[in-house]
């Protein structure tokens, strides 16, 4: 597809930010270039990564590391499970005598699991920018969000693979990068920087807290951003939602954390029945109204009926907050596909073990 010159145009007005020094943040990012790829190249040259270590690649996984990409760690321990698996699909990912359509059906088919799990298209597209950075850029929520803000992200047809989704999109890439005369490294850095009008819906609270508390009730989490954090990385440890509910996953990648559906705003948490045809939509209940709450998960739940659900498929909607109120309870009456959760915040603390070895002299 040609690049539309209004898309080229708010792309290079942002780089002039980064050019003149307006934009510290962003210039940070695109002159890190040589130190992370000094740093990282040949920990993924092919012929090392069957000598890869397990710290090596974690490191990698890091954004102060990285100096690009947040959020890879967030699988580490899942990617890493199994070291000689892992090693053994970046041999396929980095063999540049295959085709690279090849080589992503193997590591992300269509219809089945990665070859590694966790091992999705954000840390996958990441690598090869690393390994070659004049010919793979990124693919990952922000790079889409952002396209598809600026109305470039291309049109798939409903059974097309990965590969060819992101051959499509890499392709664009490319081109936008030659219309701008800089590198993916630094076109992938300003994808950052192309927010949508609802970017910062969630974070409208004052309180510096994590948790806070009000009198006669139980502790509750000061920031709606701490209790949705606390959801996605405790998601296995909690019963009444991970043995029903997996959070949705797209190319081998966690998506249902502030799932973005570029038209109405973020899903907090956006979850696919482990074994039946159903989704489920989380809203979080904070600093907002009751109406607010339930106008807003309706929405999100029409969203996903037309969009990623297929014909058929149920969609639910939970919202998760510390206590209800009147309003919730009667707007509810009429609505049997949204349950409301109550949560509890606990703290313990316990004695450390006695060794009756050491002694106090």
């Amino acid at each position: 597809m040609l690049v539309n010159r209004l898309a080229i145009g708010k792309l290079r007005a942002i780089l002039e930010n980064t050019e003149d020094g307006t934009d510290k943040d962003l210039a940070s990012m695109s002159s890190a270039k040589r130190e992370v790829l000094t740093q990282f190249q040949p920990i993924f040259a092919l012929n090392s990564i069957p000598n890869l270590a397990e710290d090596e690649f974690r490191s990698f996984l890091l954004l102060k590391n990285n100096k690009h990409w947040s959020g890879l760690h967030r699988q580490s321990n899942v990617m890493c499970a199994d070291m000689d698996k892992l090693r053994s699909a970046l041999g396929i990912l980095l063999d540049e005598d295959r085709p690279i359509s090849d080589r992503l059906d193997q590591l992300i088919p269509k219809g089945g699991n990665p070859m590694v799990q966790g091992l999705g298209r954000a840390t996958l597209t990441a690598i090869l920018q690393i390994s070659f950075p004049d010919k793979y850029g990124v693919l990952n929520g922000t790079v889409e969000t952002a396209m598809k803000n600026l109305s470039i992200w291309p049109k798939f047809d409903s059974g097309a693979t990965f590969a060819e989704r992101y051959l499509a999109v890499n392709e664009i890439l490319l081109q936008v990068s030659s219309e701008l005369q800089i590198d993916l490294w630094t076109l992938d850095a300003l994808w950052w920087r192309v927010r949508s009008p609802y970017a910062d819906e969630t974070d409208t609270f004052t309180s510096d807290e994590v948790l806070d508390t009000i009198e006669g009730e139980s502790p509750r989490f000061g920031l709606e951003k701490y209790l949705q954090e606390f959801l996605r990385d405790n998601w296995d440890q909690i019963p009444e939602l991970s043995n029903t509910w997996g959070i949705y996953e797209e190319d081998g990648e966690v998506r249902g954390y502030e799932y973005d559906t570029t038209e109405i705003g973020r899903i907090d948490l956006l979850a696919h029945h482990r074994e039946e045809p159903r989704w489920l939509v989380i809203e979080l209940k904070r600093n907002q109204t009751s109406d607010q709450t339930i106008g807003q998960i309706l929405r999100y739940m029409g969203w996903v009926r037309n969009n990623p659900a297929a014909q058929g498929d149920q969609v639910e909607g939970m919202i998760i907050c510390h206590s209800s109120d009147k309003q919730t309870e009667y707007a509810l009456v009429y609505t049997k596909n949204i349950e409301v959760m109550f949560y509890r915040v606990a703290f313990h603390l316990s004695k450390a073990p006695v060794d009756d070895s050491v002694s106090i002299h």
